[in-house]
């Protein structure tokens, strides 16, 4: 291999200096080109001030969010009332009065405070291992990772921490409710007038039978012997039944009204996209300027197709909502309205760039305006117009959550009021997978549609 010396190169490059110029000017937009991309980010960096949002993000509850999706919390309160203490929970609890986690335990009651209450004169609450609270009427004691917090209290009045607080526990001034933190097992809040457990477990409390289901509690062997060959509960049905009937009409997660309102997301966006497609279909052929001649309805159209499209599906859905109310029609009508702008757009650029020849074959032939287009366009364009539609189709499916959630009805609804509670997240994550799950099915269905499609377009 030669190797060219500098006076050589140099020669060379004088003698053509038109080549070596424009590589150098190559070279020289390369750097400029990153250097602007790199001066860009930066610039965005500091305009959105991202650097100031990290910092500030409170990543603690970003956590505690994640871990709600894939957990749930049972919360017992317990409440001093002078010599005794009374046990309650959250008012849509699988828990009451007279059904207590394996976890809680308490001394024999002294009395009954209500019928949703249990009264003990000393509650042990075991977390994890050895991790526990205990409560009585005088006092809190909490064990954590081998060291003690000793917490007395006079009901109503006042708390007291026996020693300094170790690093589980907060408290932001002397008197004041204490946190004691478990970490992934959960927290407690400790105040002169009650103690607030949360106690957090892996997996969906309650998934299939509430706390008002017979079946509720019981394990799965004991269930199918139930439904398969136990007397029955209800007179009225068989267990089967029962056990379906309660799994649909669920209080906790209302499969029954999650299911139908997927069921709505779904009409919203074949409904949306059917109706978009047959209207911008024939407006196409309007628009289209090698098939209707006349400029002015070839600008009419475009812009009409600009407007539609030009307004977010979101702003629509809002429109629309104001206009019909919340609900599945609002949903439709915004789907619709904006695809059939961008059916418009693209349909009408298909039939652009389509072959003259077989429109000229059937003029040769003597064949009237109509049968040209019907012969000699359509089926050039047509695989294309459904394998767009189809697309549109499975897009749409995931736009109908989104508008959903500001009133246009559907799982965006629901998901959005699950939101906004702050505590069902595992609810939120249930309706989030059903989501995927239908846009995987429905993804799938329309790529082997246009596969079919576009192959037997190939094989004419």
């Amino acid at each position: 291999m030669t190797t060219l010396s500098l006076t050589q190169m140099q020669a060379i490059s004088e003698r053509h200096p038109d080549v070596f110029a424009g590589s150098w000017r190559k070279t020289l937009t390369g750097w400029a080109v990153g250097l602007g991309l790199v001066a860009y980010l930066a610039f965005a960096w500091w305009f959105f001030a991202v650097g100031a949002v990290l910092a500030g993000g409170n990543w603690g509850i970003a956590g505690t969010y994640l871990a709600d999706w894939v957990s749930y919390e049972v919360r017992p309160q317990i409440d001093f009332k002078d010599d005794r203490l009374d046990i309650s929970y959250p008012r849509f609890s699988a828990y009451r009065a007279d059904r207590h986690p394996q976890w809680l335990k308490f001394e024999p009651p002294s009395a009954t405070a209500s019928a949703n209450k249990a009264s003990a004169s000393r509650v042990t609450i075991e977390i994890d291992g050895s991790d526990r609270i205990e409560v009585t009427p005088t006092g809190v004691v909490v064990t954590n990772g081998g060291e003690t917090l000793d917490i007395a209290i006079v009901p109503a009045k006042s708390i007291t921490v026996a020693g300094e607080l170790p690093t589980w526990a907060t408290q932001k001034k002397p008197g004041e409710k204490i946190t004691v933190d478990f970490g992934f097992a959960g927290s407690a809040q400790i105040d002169a007038d009650d103690v607030n457990v949360r106690h957090r477990f892996f997996g969906w409390e309650n998934f299939f039978f509430d706390g008002h289901s017979p079946y509720w509690g019981k394990s799965t062997g004991e269930i199918l012997a139930l439904v398969f060959s136990g007397e029955r509960i209800d007179p009225q049905m068989s267990n089967a039944a029962l056990a379906w009937d309660n799994i649909v009409n669920n209080s906790e997660w209302q499969h029954g009204d999650v299911w139908i309102k997927m069921l709505q997301t779904i009409v919203m966006a074949f409904v949306g996209t059917l109706f978009a497609s047959l209207l911008a279909f024939p407006l196409a052929f309007l628009a289209a300027r090698n098939i209707t001649q006349n400029r002015l309805v070839n600008q009419v159209a475009k812009r009409f197709f600009d407007f539609l499209r030009s307004v977010d599906m979101l702003i629509w859905a809002l429109f629309f909502t104001r206009a019909f109310g919340p609900g599945p029609i609002a949903g439709i009508s915004a789907i619709f309205f904006t695809d059939t702008g961008t059916f418009g757009k693209l349909y009408s650029e298909a039939l652009e760039n389509i072959d003259d020849k077989q429109r000229e074959g059937m003029r040769s032939v003597g064949a009237s305006p109509v049968s040209v287009q019907r012969y000699g366009v359509v089926p050039q364009v047509l695989p294309v117009l459904i394998s767009q539609s189809l697309y549109f189709w499975e897009s749409n499916t995931r736009s109908a959550t989104i508008i959903g959630a500001v009133g246009a009805g559907g799982i965006g609804l629901k998901l959005w009021e699950a939101m906004r509670t702050n505590s069902d997240w595992e609810n939120v994550a249930y309706m989030v997978l059903l989501i995927l799950v239908v846009v995987f099915i429905f993804d799938n269905i329309s790529t082997a549609l246009r596969q079919r499609l576009i192959g037997n377009k190939a094989s004419h």
